[in-house]
């Protein structure tokens, strides 16, 4: 093997581990949505993301922020009331999600949910994150995925009097979403490229990083774009 060959294997080596930091840490992504295309951006926020300054997210081009309030049928996000507050103060447009689980019943989910989430107006419609991890992986069958989502979707919506949006990663989607629910609004997550979904099946909002730095939030942090024009958005809030 000549020194040539090893010295290029070892340069090829060190810039892959260069870029795998690089991205680990947040400074490259895989999406880069146009700012003209998509100029309608936004965060998703929990206590994970812990005290956050929203002064400086002004310089941010953030137009919106959904908050995690509650999981399950008795958890409450501890930074939820404070987020939402102090996101609202900065003139964000700002809405809650709710961490579903099929462990528990989507009556009290929706329960608790409600008992947590002002019902204010200019407030974004509610929205159900459906993912199959965290403290319950069970994965539902289609009957049964179908009938708790759709008493959590009646009763938030009869509440709120908005269509909640579903957050869906490809797990969830697929077998499940692309033949369910096909009225409701999804936000997908696609951190690799632009979510592309069969039966011509359409997003409303899309995840395309988990691993964000903006002023403002020390840890990293969601990014989100909407894919409509600003009449379209506005449509969206609460009456």
């Amino acid at each position: 093997m000549s020194k040539k060959y090893i010295f290029l294997l070892l340069l090829s080596l060190i810039g892959g581990v260069l870029l795998t930091a690089l991205y680990y840490f947040g400074f490259i992504r895989f999406n880069y949505p146009s700012l003209k295309t998509y100029p309608i951006r936004g965060i998703d926020v929990s206590h994970h993301q812990g005290s956050i300054d929203w002064s400086k997210l002004k310089t941010e081009k953030i137009s919106f922020v959904f908050i995690k309030a509650t999981e399950g049928n008795d958890f409450v996000d501890p930074k939820f009331l404070s987020n939402w507050n102090n996101a609202r103060k900065h003139g964000l447009a700002v809405g809650a999600y709710h961490f579903f689980t099929f462990c528990s019943s989507a009556s009290d989910q929706a329960n608790n949910f409600i008992k947590t989430v002002p019902k204010v107006k200019g407030s974004l419609p509610a929205v159900i994150d459906i993912e199959f991890i965290g403290s319950c992986k069970h994965q539902p069958s289609i009957n049964e995925y179908q009938t708790s989502v759709q008493i959590f979707i009646n009763l938030v919506k009869n509440h709120y009097a908005q269509e909640p949006i579903i957050y869906s990663t490809y797990e969830s989607y697929k077998g499940y979403l692309d033949t369910l629910f096909v009225r409701s609004p999804l936000w997908m997550r696609d951190i690799y490229s632009k979510p592309s979904l069969g039966n011509r099946r359409q997003w409303l909002f899309w995840q395309y990083s988990n691993r964000g730095r903006i002023n403002g939030i020390n840890a990293y942090v969601d990014l989100n774009v909407f894919k409509k024009d600003l009449k379209s958005f506005k449509s969206l809030l609460s009456k």
